[in-house]
């Protein structure tokens, strides 16, 4: 019985739930097609986890962020 756990940022009202469902599907389909799994027995759990929750260099990825959104203002934008 395969178990996936996909951990994933939630925020500016991602994921939706249409996206959920999509992550869901294929990622059972995923594990049928290359692991020749059975897509009844495979398991996928999402955590959405808030950017106050997790931290990078001792600060919370919100105030990671906004720092790099202070740093690319009027230059070529970067994403973390």
């Amino acid at each position: 019985m395969p178990f996936v756990n996909i951990r994933i940022t939630k925020e500016n009202g991602e994921p939706t739930k249409e996206q959920k469902e999509e992550l869901i599907e294929g990622v059972t389909e995923l594990l049928a097609k290359v692991l020749k799994k059975n897509k009844a027995s495979s398991i996928v759990i999402i955590d959405e986890i808030d950017t106050d929750n997790y931290g990078l260099g001792g600060k919370s990825i919100t105030e990671v962020r906004k720092e790099v959104e202070k740093q690319n203002r009027g230059t070529k934008s970067v994403k973390l």
